[in-house]
């Protein structure tokens, strides 16, 4: 679901490390980028001090060694010979995966060095965007996603087969033109090499443009009773979707203890087990996950929200959705994103309150409100709140979409459903996400969970509801969830 591309870091880091954790290879990608590694030439330059910020020492001294031995640092060759033997690997590696099998045959009219002459095609711009760049203001993020989609398709007419180096290139050159609009800033200081945000939004649009069609999951729609008929069946009742940061979506065969008999008596037991007061977390995980390939296929079968809700009552409890979650992709879903917290959460919180507050008028307002709303409360739960509602308010997406309000003291029967959106949504028991103490959750207008007790845990069901359960992001919160995820 999110747009990323294979760099040639991704494949150097990987090829050495493959247990390394996503969001752990993200932050050392991100840091080599910040020191100035730029293409597979430049790991040869790596010492063990600049991994030190990211990797433990054993695993900072795996990766080197390996990066010796393939990308031959000063340690073991001289620069004369490796800028005779490496020119051919380094050209691949800085390529994404698909391009990568295609460079041996790569089309005749495709100049290698296209992009030293590449002009960006400033006039095919949209006017808005022209305005905010000649005026030295920072495009709205919808303007320049549109910028960066006529950039690429120009890109790629010049040559199919765009690589990382090409994106710096051409990044480069729009950060030139216009600085004051394009350069990656933070309180008025250059971040890193000041283009990197743009690289890889070129690359990332790049990877999208040559997606193909093969690996897909279903969307949900929702349905009415008069949908289900036995001439359509369950699993045409759904639109496709990218299997995009997934990694076992549908599993193809029982494991080799189960069988179907054996995943129906687990079922049934998760479901009496759910009924009682003193359930074992370690039994309730452990059956979770021995019933993994059971929950995928109800769910890419397209049984509806509230099927599932009667059949694994689990699943949409906190602990439940952390498992799936974590088979699904291979992430710890609350950890990962309190840690996240940790590293990011209050720069991000600085920037919106202090620099973001200059953005519009109803920026300020929203932060305004928000401020009186909040009080003299202090705390991560309250700033993870009022994070989430400045990023719905600067990208210009409304609150009602993720987060309705009701009084404190509704009943989960007096929910009036038919006001809720169709997609995951936390039910705010409350005036506000600051007064309140009780969260719900939505699925597809039905309550699948009713005492959620903390705002970080109902955001975190609320995101894996939409892995779980192959639901598209909806466009009024897309650029919301797509950041809360990168």
């Amino acid at each position: 679901m999110s747009d990323s591309e294979q760099t040639f870091l991704d494949v150097a880091i990987t090829e050495v490390l493959p247990e390394l954790q996503a969001v752990n290879k993200n932050i050392l990608e991100e840091h080599l980028q910040s020191i100035g590694v730029e293409t597979s030439d430049d790991l040869r330059f790596v010492t063990e001090a600049d991994l030190m910020t990211a990797l433990r020492p054993v695993q900072a001294r795996k990766l080197l060694s390996a990066w010796k031995q393939k990308y031959q640092t000063p340690e073991n060759s001289s620069l004369s010979s490796v800028e005779a033997s490496s020119t051919q690997s380094l050209s691949l590696l800085s390529l994404s995966p698909q391009s990568l099998s295609s460079t041996s045959s790569s089309s005749p009219g495709c100049d290698i060095q296209w992009d030293d002459n590449f002009e960006i095609p400033w006039s095919k711009l949209p006017a808005e965007v022209m305005h905010f760049l000649e005026r030295g203001k920072r495009p709205r993020p919808k303007l320049r996603r549109q910028m960066v989609r006529i950039v690429v398709t120009e890109m790629m007419e010049k040559c199919p087969h765009v690589g990382r180096k090409h994106s710096i290139d051409v990044a480069r050159k729009m950060v030139a033109k216009y600085p004051n609009s394009l350069q990656d800033l933070i309180e008025g200081e250059i971040v890193g090499a000041g283009y990197l945000s743009l690289v890889k939004q070129l690359q990332n649009r790049i990877e999208n443009v040559r997606r193909t069609s093969t690996p897909k999951i279903r969307k949900r729609k929702h349905q009415t009773d008069s949908d289900h008929t036995d001439e359509i069946p369950l699993e045409e009742r759904a639109a496709m979707q990218d299997t995009y940061g997934c990694i076992k979506w549908n599993v193809e065969f029982l494991p080799l203890e189960e069988t179907p008999e054996s995943q129906q008596q687990k079922m049934e037991k998760l479901k009496v087990m759910f009924q009682q007061a003193d359930t074992n977390p370690e039994e309730v995980k452990s059956l979770m996950k021995s019933t993994y390939y059971t929950q995928r296929l109800h769910v890419n079968q397209g049984k509806s929200i509230k099927c599932l809700r009667e059949e694994w009552p689990f699943w949409f409890d906190e602990l439940g959705m952390s498992v799936h979650f974590k088979e699904l992709t291979g992430i710890d879903l609350k950890e990962t994103f309190t840690r996240n917290l940790d590293l990011k959460g209050k720069r991000l919180l600085d920037y919106l309150t202090t620099v973001a507050v200059s953005k519009s008028k109803v920026f300020l307002q929203t932060y305004a409100r928000l401020q009186r709303m909040r009080g003299p409360q202090s705390g991560c739960s309250d700033d993870v709140k009022e994070m989430v509602l400045l990023l719905l308010s600067y990208f210009e997406e409304k609150e009602e979409s993720m987060l309705l309000c009701v009084e404190d003291t509704c009943l989960a029967d007096e929910v009036q459903l038919e006001q809720v959106p169709l997609t995951p949504t936390i039910i705010v028991c409350g005036q506000s996400c600051y007064s309140s103490r009780r969260y719900m959750l939505s699925v597809d207008r039905h309550l699948v969970s009713t005492n959620i007790s903390s705002f970080i845990s109902a955001l975190c069901l609320m995101f894996g509801s939409y892995y779980n359960f192959n639901i598209h992001y909806p466009s009024e919160l897309a650029s919301t969830l797509e950041f809360l995820q990168r």
